[in-house]
């Protein structure tokens, strides 16, 4: 207590102002500083919502659409508070603006043990992070976060509206507003009936003193499976992508990058790519910041044109400033990091090593896994239109605010000076966190001033300049007990660290320094009981690009942890599920869904075999990530070649209160899908600096007749909505792998899985 009182002491007037402002309730985040763009006639009542006249609702969004059905989630949020049915509401991009920062996946990013969410440090920590991030944050898509960190903001602006809207009501009826009620879009005040665009304008100068947000028994649009507002118009192909987007006079580029990681343009033949047909520039890049590669660009009247041209430039390259090693190089040393080094710890108690070498029994294993590319279907693509002083940008990104900064970097304008126009994008997976494209097209549209640039990479351009899944490999050791139960565990990966990564392209600043837990996350964080546990991970420095995959650290971490625990349960004698629940006493919800997956699996049950006669065996595995808990039961046989076929896969979700039972369920069979893929088949390899993988035949995703069946059940929750669209990944490499050492008897410890 005396050196707290002297620390605080030395914090002087700073230190005293500092803790006055921790104590405030974070800033509001209903009205910000750039109004929502309006067409005539409609009023904002707030940051996130504008009123029309007529029946026009238009909800403002913050977050991108790339798949995942988030912004008819985020609607029936405003609908249900406001009171109007879903079907009269429309969606628009928000502008840039610090109202819409993202709270939600800072706060999820800390280096924080769920367990200590609810402690008084852990409440205090998150609290401050949040004020912080309300401050200084950025408009982010990413973390599985857009409904928890919309979940509050979006609802109060719907039920700070309707409140409005009554006041403004009881006004005109010259009535008291506890004699109106709401009613699909209509205030009631006595006999008479208000639509809300009639009373939009005089209800955007209230300010209510009295909000209340509807309790869950009062839900009529929340917890109701919902088509998506898109979906005609997508069925139609009436939805303008980034890759759609076409301005008068617009122009196209091909980029030419180095085959091989770190070179750099020595010379190339300007002249020979200009006298091309319909070639109207050719545009040297140096790269940026944002991790865009240098390279040559060819400017022309079709995207067909430049790419043909690129041939024409016959580039020449430099010798990489730091040669990337072969694959299995990189394995070597990463392997040896994580063998030979105690690491960083991001969760420790008990003397876990010390219990495990004094253990009679000990289970040790090493796990690694490849790097993986994003692989989005939609090609990745920027439009970009540069003047002296003012720059636009045309673009589905996970970071609007990110690449707004970029644009201004690049093309030498001031911020406020950028328009981005957000649209839609063909998936995102963690790839369109990034800016490059955003900085690479403002290079090549600012040589031609006043020209809209639209620059498209090619499949082989994505995938040989992406920002991978980072290789990974780690060392997991368990001391059990004579019964069988696991008495300490230490797990130190090694590998590089993805958020530092975005972190130096300018993304983020949070982890420039200190821990990323993104390295680690899936190990330390889980709700396994353990009497002591060490959990580390050393940050190995390689020159490969890596960043945010779908999942992040979960995606490998998940694989590596929940195949060890089946390798211990193995060794113990026990059932892996029966060993497991011994494990989550004090985690009833934990419990609750790896109970449903087993039950509905019928765990324990003869598996019927394959279609072609072949046997199945099961393979479980339970996981947390990013607030939700997931339990899958995977069936798996063998088909020509000893190939992994995945024939159904069982997942019990607890997600807190299911806003769209429909859109987790689409979530759940995304990324099962996507995580079979990964598992089996996904890797980017390197030789001579270069990735060996080019396109889909080489990154083979999973194909329709590979899809398993997938049953979802989804636990009843009376929590706050946690994340949907990476959680039910994770454990899906691991329930194949455990499903085929049944099979087989043989451990695979690597990914993807490749039985000898």
């Amino acid at each position: 207590m005396k050196r707290r009182t002297f620390l605080l002491a030395g914090l002087g007037t700073g230190g005293a102002l500092f803790l006055g402002w921790s104590f405030l309730p974070p800033r509001q985040r209903l009205r910000g500083s750039h109004l929502p763009d309006t067409v005539a006639g409609e009023v904002p009542l707030n940051g996130w919502l504008t009123i029309g006249p007529g029946e026009a609702i238009t909800v403002v969004v913050p977050k991108a659409e790339i798949g995942q059905g988030i912004h008819t989630a985020l609607a029936m949020l405003m609908a249900e508070e406001l009171d109007v049915p879903l079907e009269r509401v429309r969606v628009v991009h928000s502008p840039v603006d610090r109202i819409y920062a993202n709270v939600a996946a800072m706060v999820d990013g800390l280096p924080l043990n769920p367990d200590d969410y609810g402690t008084r440090t852990g409440r205090a920590i998150r609290w401050l992070t949040a004020k912080t991030m309300r401050e200084i944050g950025v408009m982010m898509t990413g973390g599985s976060s857009s409904i928890a960190d919309c979940w509050e903001p979006m609802r109060q602006a719907g039920a700070t509206a309707r409140a409005a809207l009554l006041a403004a009501g009881a006004a005109k009826a010259g009535v008291p507003v506890a004699q109106c009620r709401t009613e699909g879009g209509v205030v009631v005040a006595g006999a008479q009936r208000f639509p809300y665009g009639a009373l939009a304008a005089a209800a955007a100068a209230e300010r209510p003193r009295e909000v209340r947000l509807k309790a869950p028994g009062e839900f009529r649009v929340i917890g109701r499976a919902t088509p998506r507002l898109e979906q005609r118009a997508k069925v139609t192909g009436a939805v303008t992508y980034g890759i759609d987007v076409r301005l008068p006079g617009m122009k196209f580029a091909a980029v030419a990058m180095p085959p091989v990681v770190g070179s750099a343009v020595a010379r190339f033949n300007r002249e020979g790519a200009l006298a091309r047909q319909g070639v109207r520039a050719v545009v040297q890049l140096s790269g940026s910041k944002a991790g865009d590669p240098p390279g040559v660009a060819v400017v022309a009247d079709s995207w067909w044109q430049a790419r043909q041209a690129l041939a024409a430039l016959a580039v020449e390259w430099t010798p990489p400033t730091t040669p990337v090693p072969d694959s299995p190089a990189i394995s070597a040393t990463l392997r040896t990091a994580a063998t030979a080094q105690r690491g960083l710890p991001l969760r420790t108690y008990g003397d876990a090593e010390e219990v495990v070498a004094a253990s009679a029994r000990r289970v040790e294993a090493t796990y690694e896994s490849a790097y993986v590319a994003h692989s989005a279907m939609e090609p990745m693509n920027a439009t970009v239109r540069c003047s002296a002083y003012t720059a636009e940008i045309w673009i589905g990104t996970q970071v609007p605010q990110f690449v707004r900064d970029v644009v201004a970097e690049v093309a030498g304008v001031d911020t406020d000076a950028v328009v981005v126009h957000q649209h839609l994008a063909g998936g995102g997976f963690g790839r369109r966190l990034e800016a490059d494209l955003a900085a690479q097209a403002t290079a090549i549209a600012k040589a031609v001033p006043g020209t809209a640039v639209q620059l498209v990479w090619s499949r082989e351009d994505d995938t040989r300049h992406d920002f991978y899944r980072p290789a990974t490999a780690s060392h997991l050791r368990a001391g059990l007990g004579a019964d069988g139960t696991v008495a300490a565990l230490t797990a130190h990966s090694a590998g590089q660290a993805p958020w530092r990564a975005i972190s130096a392209r300018g993304l983020l600043w949070l982890t420039a320094t200190g821990p990323d837990k993104t390295t680690s996350e899936g190990t330390w964080d889980q709700p396994y009981e353990f009497p002591a546990l060490r959990s580390a991970h050393t940050d190995v420095d390689l020159p490969v690009p890596v960043g945010s995959w779908r999942g992040v650290g979960h995606g490998h971490q998940a694989f590596f942890f929940e195949s060890f625990l089946d390798e211990c349960a193995h060794a113990a004698g026990q059932d892996p599920v029966a060993f497991r629940l011994a494990l989550l006493r004090r985690h009833p919800r934990a419990r609750a869904v790896l109970q449903r997956a087993a039950e509905a699996a019928e765990w324990g049950k003869p598996v019927a075999p394959a279609p072609d006669g072949a046997p199945v065996a099961r393979g479980v595995a339970l996981h947390w990530s990013f607030g939700t808990l997931v339990a899958q039961v995977a069936e798996v046989s063998l088909g020509a070649n000893r190939a992994p076929r995945v024939h159904r896969v069982t997942c019990a979700i607890d997600c807190g209160l299911v806003v769209n039972p429909n859109h987790v369920a689409a979530q759940a069979e995304s990324a099962i899908i996507d995580g079979i893929g990964a598992a089996l088949h996904g890797a980017v390899t390197f030789k001579g600096g270069q990735a060996e993988q080019a396109n889909f035949p080489q990154l083979h995703p999973i194909r329709l007749a590979e899809a398993p069946t997938v049953a979802v059940l989804l636990m009843p929750s009376a929590e706050a909505p946690s994340g949907v669209g990476e959680p039910m990944l994770a454990p899906v490499a691991p329930a194949i792998a455990n499903a085929l050492f049944t099979l087989t008897g043989q451990r695979l410890r690597a990914l993807p899985l490749r039985l000898a």
